[in-house]
């Protein structure tokens, strides 16, 4: 799949900066779920394909037959570039396999695309969900006479059984043989002559030099690019001097350039005439950079906006939004260094299945051991959804009363009101009756007065009377809620029930007031009526038969 896409985007002239970094971000995400198709296939081949012996070119897969045909060209030996190549061509069969392998080559060198090595496929049966037949891989493209095609491969049939991979016939029917390297390439024209004549894994040395080269001057040209665009964007728009807008433009400029320096890179060894060989070693690096381009982009924006939403929290004093942030950002920051790390050695040719698998078992064993974790970090999450509290509230959780001093990731604290700290993990405290008190916008003033029996009518009207001017009276009560009733006659008293709300949310000041109605109350009670009823308790004692007696308690 991937040296699908990676070939359409070469053969479409895809790759220019937008495209590349969906590309590379695709393929990070991709990853996972891609290796274990792969793996899938694998077992299945594994499963059904007899052995065979093993071809001593190694063209039993397409990887083998593109590094071997590399091989045998670095060493100059055409002979055995040529067994790479199918040579029946639609045209009739060619003769002259060398001068073929030659001129591909040369057709190689100047005007060609191809696929990182890591990406070609390792598996006798080829890449079998690209866009192409069983028997076709792609493993890049070449342009002839300003006409690009696909660089292909063609599985034949052994001498011994099994797959012989192939550079397909109709490839090597569109290689021109009269193709000629150019006389004044620049990589050629200036290096000295013992560098040319010095060969280091059959290319010249000098092309390694000029590469590294090559390299340094990109990223130069890359960063003068990048701060001119920074410094107009700077000039042009004013308000990137404030944050947030000076810290994402900020996260764009270290990523564009690196990826700028991948691309002018690539462009400029193909304009100056590097040798396929050396690109095809640095084809790997190039994505390689690319993908940290891309995870430092990201890397940066998740800095940039946890950053924001850190002040924005700060200005509104939510420390518990604060925990949510910072653990997310160490989160998004975990992700991107893992899957960074697995595309990065899924590039370089490791096999990361097995660590994935291992990854997916340790996952689950890890989930399983920490669900009180994740339940009380859900549980965090909620609280800070919904926001039944806040720092600095008083509230009752289940039997326990106090001031709430910490919501954090794991467990929230109460100051009791014994200067006691309770920690409750949130997992528990978001699912238990929550009662806030700092939310309450106003007392309920209820108290129950207990009048003496020996009070009259009259009496009770004028207590009545004298307790609803109280309520009525006070700047702070409730005038459309307070009341004042003769509600029952109990065993032992009258019962007078007020009820009203004070209007006030600050506890100390509620108490001030609920103490001064109740002494005017009491007055009034004094005043006007009998007073109080209070709690009798009466002994009869009756005389039986025998002469003993019974003591009975009655309350008055």
């Amino acid at each position: 799949m991937f040296s699908a896409i990676y070939s359409y985007a070469l053969s479409h002239h895809l790759l220019r900066p937008p495209f590349a970094l969906w590309l590379a971000l695709t393929l990070t995400i991709a990853i996972p779920a891609t290796s274990h198709a792969q793996e899938t296939v694998q077992d299945t081949v594994e499963a059904v394909v007899p052995e065979w012996p093993d071809d001593s070119l190694g063209r039993r897969t397409p990887r083998g037959t593109v590094v071997g045909f590399i091989r045998a060209v670095a060493d100059e030996d055409y002979t055995k570039a040529a067994l790479y190549l199918n040579l029946n061509t639609p045209e009739g069969t060619i003769k002259d396999g060398a001068a073929t392998a030659q001129a591909l080559q040369r057709l190689l060198d100047q005007r060609s695309k191809t696929l990182p090595r890591s990406w070609i496929s390792d598996t006798p049966e080829g890449d079998l969900e690209d866009d192409l037949p069983p028997d076709k891989e792609r493993v890049g493209t070449a342009e002839v006479a300003n006409e690009t095609f696909d660089l292909l491969l063609e599985k034949t049939q052994g001498p011994a059984g099994g797959p012989i991979w192939l550079v397909a016939s109709e490839t090597i029917s569109k290689v021109p043989l009269q193709i000629e390297a150019p006389k004044t390439a620049v990589v050629e024209s200036v290096l000295p002559e013992y560098l040319t004549e010095t060969r280091w894994g059959g290319v010249p040395a000098g092309h390694w030099l000029a590469m590294l080269l090559i390299a340094v001057i990109a990223y130069l040209i890359a960063w003068g690019i990048t701060a001119s665009l920074t410094f107009v964007i700077n000039y042009i728009w004013r308000k990137t001097k404030d944050e947030p807008t000076y810290g994402f433009i900020r996260a764009f400029s270290l990523p564009v350039r690196l990826y700028l320096a991948a691309l002018i890179l690539v462009v400029m060894s193909q304009r100056l005439g590097i040798s396929f060989v050396v690109r095809q070693r640095f084809s790997e690096f190039t994505i390689i950079v690319g993908l940290v381009a891309v995870i430092l982009l990201l890397w940066r924006l998740v800095d940039a906006i946890t950053n924001f939403s850190q002040r924005r929290l700060v200005q509104k004093n939510n420390m518990s939004g604060i925990s949510i942030v910072l653990f997310l950002r160490r989160g998004a920051k975990i992700a991107l260094l893992v899957f960074g790390i697995i595309f990065i050695l899924d590039t370089l040719g490791f096999d990361v299945t097995t660590g994935l698998a291992a990854l997916g078992i340790g996952g689950i064993a890890l989930a399983l051991g920490a669900q009180k974790t994740v339940e009380n970090f859900v549980g965090s999450v909620t609280l800070i959804a919904d926001q039944p509290i806040r720092v600095g509230d008083f509230c009752k959780v289940g039997d326990t009363t106090g001031t709430v001093e910490q919501i954090g990731m794991r467990s929230t604290r109460l100051r009791t009101t014994e200067r006691t700290v309770v920690t409750i993990p949130n997992g528990d405290f978001s699912s238990q009756k929550i009662e806030n008190f700092a939310h309450r916008d106003r007392f309920l003033f209820a108290p129950v007065l207990r009048l003496r029996y020996d009070t009259t009518p009259a009496q009770i009207q004028a207590v009545l009377r004298a307790l609803r001017e109280t309520l009525t009276a006070h700047p702070k009560i409730d005038k459309t809620s307070a009341r004042v009733r003769l509600t029952e006659i109990t065993s032992d008293a009258l019962k007078v029930e007020v009820f009203s709300y004070v209007l006030t949310s600050d506890f100390n000041e509620q108490l001030e007031i609920k103490e001064g109605l109740l002494l005017s109350m009491m007055d009034a009670v004094n005043t006007k009526g009998k007073g109080f009823a209070l709690p009798v308790q009466q002994l009869l004692v009756s005389q039986d038969g025998t002469g003993m007696g019974d003591a009975k308690e009655k309350r008055l």
